[in-house]
């Protein structure tokens, strides 16, 4: 895949925010592709050690949800974990990881925020700014968490606001099961994206393609010791 080179990543925690800050006007918010055809999930899982990292990225075609291509990258942890900077810890990993697909996808799910961020740059937009392709946020815990909780059953949602405009929601997959964090990326909104997060989703709170970047991941980091 074509990346672009948009900042370096050997900066400092203040230097990360500053950078999230100036960025974070460069995201576009539109609806998704009405017609999709190969959907990306993404994901890294950071060894117990803190210092090692393995990133998968799995794509599918959709709407069957049949694999198409697979890599994995493992790779150094340099960044330590702050929240709210968790792109500087996985983005240089899962640029690794994604220079390496032969599938070029049309959409990426990233296994974290997009918007829904404290300064409107989670992992979602930022490497959305990367691969200039839309990307959507779906994460298991909130970093900014709703109002109340969606009613219980699937495909009920509240919102997730900051500053008063909502930049996600919390989304029932199940029902009643807890629900997920959805918030779009970059050349994204809220409302596509939840349509396609519930689109990838079967029998697992989580859709299908981020089950099967999370579970390649973990082994992977697990195989590296």
């Amino acid at each position: 895949m074509r990346i672009k080179r948009i900042h370096d990543w050997n900066v400092t925690t203040s230097e990360a925010r500053e950078l999230q800050d100036r960025l974070a006007s460069s995201v576009v918010q539109k609806s998704l592709p009405r017609r999709i055809s190969r959907i990306a999930a993404a994901d890294v899982a950071v060894g117990k050690r803190g210092t090692t990292a393995a990133a998968a990225i799995v794509v599918f075609s959709f709407p069957s949800l049949s694999e198409l291509d697979f890599v994995v990258a493992r790779g150094k942890v340099t960044f330590p974990y702050v929240p709210g900077l968790l792109t500087f810890r996985e983005g240089p990993i899962l640029i690794d990881a994604l220079r390496n697909l032969r599938t070029r996808p049309e959409v990426i799910l990233f296994d974290g925020q997009g918007i829904a961020h404290f300064r409107g740059m989670g992992i979602a937009s930022h490497m959305g700014l990367f691969l200039g392709i839309p990307t959507v946020g779906c994460a298991k815990s909130p970093l900014i968490k709703p109002a109340r909780e969606p009613a219980r059953a699937r495909g009920c949602w509240s919102p997730i606001e900051r500053g008063g405009l909502t930049v996600g929601a919390a989304l029932r997959t199940r029902s009643n099961v807890k629900p997920v964090y959805v918030s779009p990326g970059h050349l994204a909104d809220i409302r596509s994206s939840m349509r396609l997060v519930l689109a990838c989703c079967g029998k697992f709170r989580l859709p299908e393609p981020l089950r099967a970047a999370h579970m390649a991941c973990c082994a992977a980091v697990r195989e590296g010791g």
